[in-house]
């Protein structure tokens, strides 16, 4: 089939040409969608589906932390919150926690949005 090819394509370019604040808004985009999943999976009850889309948002909040640049100030802010992220998701993971979950949700929405407006504020 020639569609998902060419979403494939698609996707592909969009990162291919993004910027370095545009990647990292698809990282939290992307990590807001697995934790979704993880969310309804967890509503289903199904234990390993949970676990592979939790363990994709710890590699994501991973990376982040990864890429941090510590000579900056705001690092060490993104390092603390970046750190509790993890350790509430091996909680989450462990116990196969909605409320966790969503608790990590809203601080990933929260850090995405704020993101958005530095992003736009800087176009400005």
């Amino acid at each position: 089939m020639a569609l998902p090819n060419a979403y494939a394509q698609y996707n592909n370019s969009k990162v291919l040409t993004a910027s370095p604040g545009e990647l990292t808004l698809m990282l939290y985009e992307g990590a807001i969608k697995f934790c979704n999943i993880a969310i309804v999976a967890v509503e289903q009850k199904d234990i390993e589906k949970a676990h592979i889309h939790i363990t994709k948002v710890e590699r994501i909040i991973d990376y982040l932390r990864q890429t941090l640049d510590m000579k900056y100030p705001v690092a060490q802010d993104f390092e603390r919150i970046y750190s509790y992220l993890s350790q509430r998701l091996v909680e989450a993971n462990i116990k196969k926690d909605k409320e966790i979950l969503e608790e990590v949700n809203g601080h990933l929405r929260s850090v995405r949005d704020t993101w958005k407006s530095v992003m736009q504020a800087g176009r400005a």
